[in-house]
């Protein structure tokens, strides 16, 4: 099976070379320095998967939230400073990005094992990729070598973040902005398969679409009837959270496309990639053939884990993943 990995890792990376490229990322880089790093990482997620099966989807967000902001370099975890604002009160992350204290026991089991030898970036984005796969998702073969930011940026965290308020253009955009492609906003939405949204994301589907007090008329109404349930229109229930797949909410699968091809997404900006040229015949594909998906969905999550990265004497490996050292 080694051979196998390591034959389909440098395909990949050459594959990523075309588009973004593999830079200084190593596969091999902790193994020499830390050979046990991916089993410490590995047995982390799991323990907390086992804990409280929701936490896969937020280690998942938790590590797109910090690639669209500065790049993958692990400025989400960081706390806020006297000479930076922080991005978890950024109002993408604000009371909705969870996780951080399955980062901070990983790393500090790294850190008894390996000190001051592996980046919190590198650990958060292990942690992604198992959090997928131990959930019945696929596995991939992640790049190292990263290194962790210096600061945060609260107003790009406000500015660069994809919201489910926005158009499918703008969302695109964003992505472009960060070297992904239409294919890619379609690919990782896949990744709501095991999220979760509050209520105030989606509300106005529900009650008043169109500002006369009506559902959209393209949600199912079946699922309609069971989101008023959760989401009643009032304010105090902004916060109630519902499954954006809740047919298999706790497991990786194609379920979130099969939901979209049937009028059941959640999100006005995921059912949007069903009235798009570009992207109804990937969400129809991906409901008709898992095994693409999750084939794509590693190449995808490949290419945005190289986003921004900090190699080499840039950036530090911070002892401690809530502050710079």
């Amino acid at each position: 099976m080694g051979h196998i990995a390591t034959a389909f890792s440098a395909i990949l990376c050459l594959f990523l070379l075309l588009s973004v490229g593999c830079g200084q990322l190593d596969y091999k880089f902790y193994d020499a320095t830390c050979p046990n790093l991916t089993k410490i990482v590995r047995r982390g997620v799991w323990s907390a998967i086992a804990n409280e099966t929701r936490i896969a989807a937020s280690i998942l967000r938790l590590h797109f939230h910090d690639c669209f902001v500065n790049g993958c370099e692990g400025s989400i975890l960081l706390d806020e400073g006297s000479d930076f604002k922080g991005e978890k009160n950024a109002f993408p992350n604000r009371n909705s990005v969870h996780g951080f204290e399955v980062i901070d026991a990983i790393k500090a089991d790294v850190e008894k094992a390996c000190p001051s030898t592996v980046s919190c970036s590198d650990i958060l984005t292990l942690a992604a990729r198992d959090a997928v796969s131990l959930t019945g998702g696929p596995f991939w073969p992640v790049p190292l070598g990263r290194r962790d930011g210096l600061t945060a940026n609260e107003t790009a965290a406000n500015t660069d973040l994809p919201s489910p308020f926005e158009s499918l253009v703008n969302i695109t955009a964003k992505f472009i902005s960060k070297g992904l492609d239409s294919k890619d906003v379609v690919v990782l939405s896949g990744g709501h398969t095991i999220g979760f949204a509050q209520c105030f994301t989606f509300k106005s589907r529900l009650f008043n679409f169109d500002g006369a007090g009506n559902p959209d008329p393209i949600l199912d109404e079946s699922l309609l009837t069971i989101l008023r349930g959760v989401c009643p229109n009032q304010d105090d229930s902004n916060t109630n959270l519902v499954p954006l797949d809740s047919a298999t909410s706790s497991k990786f699968d194609n379920s979130y496309f099969k939901n979209l091809a049937n009028s059941s997404g959640v999100l006005q900006s995921d059912q949007v990639l069903m009235s798009d040229n570009k992207t109804v015949a990937l969400v129809l594909n991906y409901s008709k053939y898992p095994f693409v998906f999750f084939k794509d969905f590693g190449v995808s999550m490949i290419k945005m884990g190289n986003i921004g990265v900090l190699t080499g004497q840039d950036g530090q490996i911070r002892k401690n993943c809530r502050v710079v050292n």
